[in-house]
């Protein structure tokens, strides 16, 4: 078997095992479905406190 045919042999397995290799895509979804409504809640209940820190943070920043 010459070095050409090694090569391509394993890539042609490489590609079949990407190929059947697709995740779980609904568990997916749904994760990230699940983040942002995280978000938009701790946003909803601590707008004014998460403004507050990082206005102070920047402040801080900015200046000595």
């Amino acid at each position: 078997m010459s070095i050409t045919t090694r090569i391509y042999s394993a890539l042609i397995a490489r590609l079949q095992t990407i190929a059947d290799d697709r995740g779980d895509v609904p568990g997916w979804v749904l994760v990230s479905v699940m983040t942002a409504g995280l978000v938009t809640a701790i946003w909803l209940v601590a707008d004014d406190q998460l403004t507050s820190v990082l206005n102070r943070a920047l402040s801080s920043v900015s200046t000595p």
